[in-house]
């Protein structure tokens, strides 16, 4: 019963001076924030393309998909501009499993926070490295964003904590885009008033600190997907739903009216392989409503090298997700060009 203090962790500032970042990835997110900043303002019309695997579980294999996507980056960066998704926070809707490298940096040993600090931010620092790109993670636990708040360009708020007043207030004091899923249940005024409430200066406690935060012009919906009361998926990526979507911005005082779709999790019923058709028809919808084609700024994707997933083993297959399941490397490349063809 109760709680066990294990160990006291270092500070984000304390773990950011021993392991700082070079002039040179500096230098990169400051490029990097401002081109992904002029999608959300509508200075450049370049397309999104979030990403990644559902959790990066393994640096090395990770690494290596990374400088897979730079290729690809190079060849459509007239059109598409490529954030791959770093995500190192993995939540879990029992409780029950692998939550992500933060908890566990080897999946297959007991967790260890600290060292899992260490590994997210190394991995981060190695990623920008390896790829050029600045990454996407999930903020699934708010106080932990300023160890990576050097290094991420983009940041999604989940399903189960899009209602949280921490992660929305925290989401206010960033100076990159933050998208907020719809909830679970689909309810498009949660989410907006979510993107009121990060839009919004608030005063509040954070890491033992009271803070003052300017609010976030940048953040945006994500459309994810609702499950029913009998546990069914119900996406919201058609038409339909992004005019409806359109409108319900349309009553509110908000800045930069932005949505992103998820073209997995509950838009797809985890079935990876829709991926594909979802996003195209995404890219239909823009082709044919110039309202939609400025409204919609890109889609998120699950993808890693092998297709599918696996158990957490000791014989596991490199580069195949131990979470939910991802398109394989050969779909995920012609889709990212064909992304570049249609938007």
């Amino acid at each position: 019963m109760g709680f066990e203090f294990i160990k006291k962790l270092p500070t984000p500032a304390e773990i950011k001076t021993q392991y700082p970042v070079s002039d040179e990835i500096l230098k990169i997110k400051e490029q990097r924030d401002a081109e992904i900043k002029d999608v959300f303002t509508g200075k450049s019309d370049k397309f999104l393309a979030i990403i990644g695997p559902c959790s990066a579980d393994n640096e090395d294999s990770v690494l290596d998909y990374l400088e897979r996507l730079a290729k690809v980056q190079e060849e459509i960066k007239d059109k598409v501009l490529i954030i791959p998704r770093v995500y190192t926070n993995k939540p879990r809707t029992t409780g029950q499993g692998y939550k992500g490298m933060v908890h566990q940096p080897d999946p297959e040993k007991k967790p260890d926070m600290l060292a899992g600090i260490i590994a997210i931010r190394k991995m981060h620092i190695h990623a920008i490295e390896a790829s050029g790109m600045t990454c996407a993670d999930e903020m699934l636990y708010p106080e932990n964003y300023r160890y990576l708040s050097d290094l991420l360009s983009y940041v999604a708020i989940g399903a189960r904590s899009v209602e949280d007043q921490q992660h929305r207030l925290t989401a206010s004091g960033m100076d990159i885009p933050a998208g907020m899923k719809n909830p679970t249940s689909g309810d498009f005024s949660v989410m907006l008033n979510s993107v009121i409430a990060a839009q919004g200066n608030h005063d509040f406690i954070y890491r033992g600190w009271e803070v003052q935060t300017s609010g976030n012009p940048l953040t945006h919906t994500i459309l994810r997907g609702a499950v029913n009361k009998h546990g069914e998926a119900i996406p919201n990526y058609h038409y339909e739903d992004i005019q409806l979507l359109m409108e319900k911005y349309a009553e509110k005082d908000l800045q930069n009216p932005a949505t992103i779709v998820d073209a997995n999790h509950s838009n797809s019923n985890k079935q990876y392989k829709q991926q594909i058709r979802i996003t195209k028809e995404v890219l239909h919808s823009r082709r044919v409503d110039p309202a939609i084609h400025d409204f919609v700024k890109g889609v998120m994707i699950e993808s890693y090298i092998e297709e599918g997933n696996q158990k957490i083993c000791p014989n596991h297959i490199y580069g195949k997700s131990i979470t939910d399941p991802c398109l394989g490397w050969e779909d995920s490349e012609r889709l990212l060009k064909t992304i570049a063809e249609e938007c």
